[in-house]
């Protein structure tokens, strides 16, 4: 059976181009164009890269038309319903969900790497106190290669599974550091007897005059929120972290640029700017004002958590999210705060408003997170940094997949250029 080509013909020219289609397993087909500018002396032009693939991976597949999103093959619902995020983590990085000693053996050797070295506790007093916990979380990320020249070769793969390991393991630990060091308190060392997500919690709410006492449901919803955000395939800060690595830079420099890109308020931004706009909102009896505005074309108000950039249907994660969010409050007994009110309200609003069912604005993971996180006491601030806690396991495993592909070069993107053309340099005195 023949090839499939795509045939793009120059009208300047008269001349014709053949391009090879290329299939994966799910999702459209691709025009492959790596020869089109050695053909023709063209590139082709996609600002924003929204018809553009940059790789091929196995790792996460979205079909954002049937609000679909698959880690490995497996459907993030079944996930969110019946898994955890450290059998998610196995499953990103590894590329099958683990037996019972596989995961118990991946479980502690990521505990016992939940320790930061001593010495980096003293690069926290670098910052000014009111520092924002993402540009602390960025450049203490970076700094890990200062501390761990053992597993810098990038070529060999014991060390990049040491690295991995180390940066899925330490993040929670670096996140509530960069917490505690914010409000004044004392840091707090994880413990091995506790999960992934128990430990986190304890290290941000603990303090020596009081153990902090870790609530099932709010575990299970930390969890369930650092598994939902554990993957997006090809996104902004994804992308960074494999452009960043196809030029050979160490994993802990990757991660810390695939954080700071995170930190825009369009990417991992997003579930702070809902909490955001709740505060602009001010009450339920301002919803209409509020909405009326975002629906006027000459306004500019845009209205946060609704809607996505990949997702034209609903978001998936969203709806797990949603049921969890729910437990949450339930749980905790919050009844009357006025913030999440409005946000319940805001909800129940755009899921009946035609103007937001019609072009698909519904909540989205950001919105629920982001009121969820206020719920447990999280503060605005380390929405973000949440953020890159879960999505750290991710990039690591794009990483290495990036890594060990025969195909991978330097990303090297082209531009159209629409400057000056070469004109003579005038010295100083000839310039009116």
């Amino acid at each position: 059976m023949a090839k499939s080509t795509a045939t793009l013909t120059d009208n300047e020219t008269g001349k014709t181009y053949e391009m090879p289609i290329i299939h994966g397993t799910m999702g459209p087909r691709l025009v492959d164009v790596r020869k089109f500018y050695g053909d023709s002396g063209m590139f082709t032009y996609d600002p924003g890269f929204t018809s553009t693939g940059s790789c091929g991976s196995k790792i996460t597949y979205i079909d954002g038309d049937e609000g679909l999103l698959l880690h490995r093959g497996y459907n993030i619902s079944e996930l969110a319903e019946q898994s955890d995020f450290m059998e998610v983590a196995y499953l990103l990085m590894k590329g099958d969900l683990p037996n019972k000693a596989q995961k118990d053996k991946f479980v502690k050797d990521i505990t016992n790497h939940t320790m930061v070295h001593e010495q980096l506790s003293q690069f926290y007093r670098g910052f000014r106190r009111d520092a924002h916990p993402m540009a602390i979380c960025c450049g203490v990320v970076g700094a890990l290669s200062a501390f761990y020249h053992d597993s810098l070769d990038i070529h060999d793969p014991h060390q990049r599974m040491v690295a991995s390991y180390r940066l899925v393991a330490k993040m929670p630990t670096i996140a509530a550091m960069a917490y505690k060091y914010s409000v004044g308190q004392p840091f707090v060392y994880p413990r091995n007897d506790l999960s992934y997500a128990a430990n986190f919690l304890r290290m941000m709410f603990s303090v020596p005059a009081e153990e902090y006492e870790v609530n099932p449901i709010v575990e299970k919803a930390m969890d369930r929120i650092l598994m939902l955000h554990a993957d997006h395939e090809q996104n902004a800060s994804t992308s960074t972290v494999r452009l960043a690595g196809s030029s050979g830079a160490n994993p802990f420099a990757c991660i810390a640029a695939g954080i700071a890109s995170l930190w825009g308020p369009s990417h991992g931004g997003a579930n702070e700017a809902v909490i955001n706009m709740l505060h602009e909102i001010g009450g339920k009896q301002n919803i209409p004002g509020f909405l009326s505005r975002v629906k006027d074309k000459a306004d500019h108000t845009r209205l946060m958590g609704f809607g996505h950039r990949v997702y034209k249907n609903y978001d998936p994660r969203a709806k797990v999210m949603r049921q969890t969010c729910h437990e949450v409050l339930t749980s905790l007994g919050i009844t009357h705060d006025p913030l999440l009110e409005l946000a319940m309200e805001m909800e129940q609003i755009a899921l009946k408003d035609d103007y937001f069912v019609s072009k698909k604005l519904y909540p989205n993971v950001d919105f629920y997170s982001g009121i969820i996180f206020r719920a447990i006491g999280i503060p605005t601030s380390m929405f973000t940094v949440l953020f890159a806690v879960a999505r750290t396991v991710g990039w690591i495993s794009q990483w290495n997949e990036m890594i060990e592909d025969p195909d991978q070069k330097i990303g090297r993107p082209r531009q159209l250029y629409n400057g000056q053309t070469e004109r003579p340099y005038k010295p100083l005195h000839m310039r009116g």
